[in-house]
């Protein structure tokens, strides 16, 4: 799943050293240059955290819709089985109209019916509790998903005010620049942290 826009860093990072090699190394391109490699490193990481956690919480969703389907299945069954045990009562009140005994048989299958009924109750409850704690898991990953893909903007949009420092050799950029990678930086350890 794409994050948006990316900003080629290889092509900031040589017009920097390009612009420090024009002015003969000065310490503001340097500086730049180098919060602009942190970021661009911090970016890089904040961005594959971003795709793991939406991939991650993509394979929950799926789990999540496999567990409803076998629950719809065995509901589907406990309904069948309460279809058989209607017919089979049926059948027995047939033989009870009659002045006739039931068969032991249609006892029997209505207590194996019932039975039945009650296991695949319990096992699409059961199936319904996993998918609704798969959902949850996902859910959350898709919430730490969305921090990432936050870190990740405010992490290229200070590379490219770097950039722009650079070529304006302008500090209020450059500081500018710092401020949105550090607000990136944080919201970063803020995704991190809701692991």
């Amino acid at each position: 799943m794409p994050e948006g826009p990316e900003i080629d860093t290889d092509k900031l990072r040589e017009t920097i050293d390009d612009e420090i090699e024009k002015e003969g190394g000065g310490t503001l391109l340097r500086t730049i240059a180098l919060t602009t490699a942190l970021f661009a490193a911090l970016a890089a990481i904040a961005s594959l955290e971003a795709g793991s956690t939406v991939n991650e919480a993509l394979a929950l969703k799926t789990e999540a819709t496999q567990k409803q389907a076998q629950a719809s299945d065995q509901w589907a069954y406990y309904q069948a089985k309460g279809l058989k045990a209607t017919v089979t009562e049926l059948s027995k009140n047939s033989w009870t109209a009659l002045d006739k005994t039931p068969p032991e048989e249609l006892a029997k299958n209505l207590e194996r019916y019932a039975a039945d009924q009650r296991k695949s109750k319990e096992d699409a409850e059961t199936l319904e509790h996993e998918r609704d704690e798969k959902n949850k898991e996902a859910d959350e990953l898709m919430h730490r998903h969305h921090f990432f893909a936050q870190s990740v903007a405010l992490l290229q949009v200070a590379i490219a005010l770097g950039a722009v420092g650079a070529l304006t050799r302008k500090r209020p950029a450059w500081l500018a620049s710092v401020l949105l990678g550090l607000g990136g930086l944080g919201v970063f350890i803020w995704a991190w942290l809701l692991h």
